[in-house]
């Protein structure tokens, strides 16, 4: 019975913090990318995190008929 009690206790107080909000500020930045720049870096994502898993998914089937 104590074990309920106290939870009732820690959800009643869980109710009644406080938390404080994160500052955010809205500034331009500071160094404008060009088309070109912006083009590279999404190439370079999407090669490095889908090229990897595309690889994978490619060769499936050699991984599925691997003799143990």
């Amino acid at each position: 019975m104590s074990g309920l009690t106290r939870s009732f206790t820690l959800l009643r107080g869980a109710g009644t913090q406080m938390i404080q909000k994160a500052n955010l500020s809205h500034k331009p930045a500071k160094n404008v990318l060009s088309a070109g720049e912006q083009a590279f870096v999404m190439v370079t994502f999407f090669v490095t995190i889908l090229g990897p898993s595309g690889w994978v998914l490619a060769n499936l089937e050699n991984y599925k008929n691997k003799d143990k």
